[in-house]
């Protein structure tokens, strides 16, 4: 029963429902990839102006723990701020009842979790499984972003064996 009825609900269903998830969902993607993509180049930056003799003097150790720390720390950071990119657009749809509930929910969509105290609206829900796809592709540019880090660290190392 419960599968005809559900297969049954799927052809009442209006095939656009979801446009508007589909119209703010796919902007947001691409915003919050560019702006991660921007993010993650500017401390790429910051990381290449590391010199040989900054590993001689403080030793690698050292080196390896700030650099992929301090990597890590600012791409955390980035994810927390595309949350909460994402968090005011369900506060402007209407989709949240207030910001603190928005941006939970949203950093549980955004790593996948899935587990939330609080639910979008009924006619939003797409755009949270959208934001979850986000998450994905943040999340893999931020693998890939640290282990290009650790790469150019143990680059440093080997220069100054040399």
């Amino acid at each position: 029963m419960n599968i005809t009825h559900s297969t049954l609900s799927l052809l009442t269903l209006s095939p656009f429902y979801w446009v508007d998830d589909w119209a703010w969902g796919l902007p947001f993607i691409v915003l919050t990839v560019v702006f991660h993509a921007v993010g993650l180049l500017l401390i790429s930056e910051k990381v290449e102006q590391l010199q040989k003799d900054v590993v001689q003097r403080w030793g690698y150790p050292v080196v390896f723990v700030v650099t992929v720390g301090g990597s890590a720390m600012f791409a955390a950071a980035l994810h927390g701020v595309e949350g909460m990119m994402w968090a005011t657009a369900y506060l402007f749809l209407g989709a949240l009842p207030d910001y603190a509930d928005s941006v939970l929910y949203s950093l549980g969509a955004m790593t996948t979790y899935g587990h939330a105290s609080r639910l979008l609206e009924r006619r939003w829900q797409l755009m949270g499984d959208l934001e979850a796809l986000d998450g994905m592709l943040l999340f893999g540019l931020t693998t890939a972003f640290l282990f290009g880090i650790i790469q150019k660290i143990h680059e440093l190392k080997n220069k100054r064996s040399r």
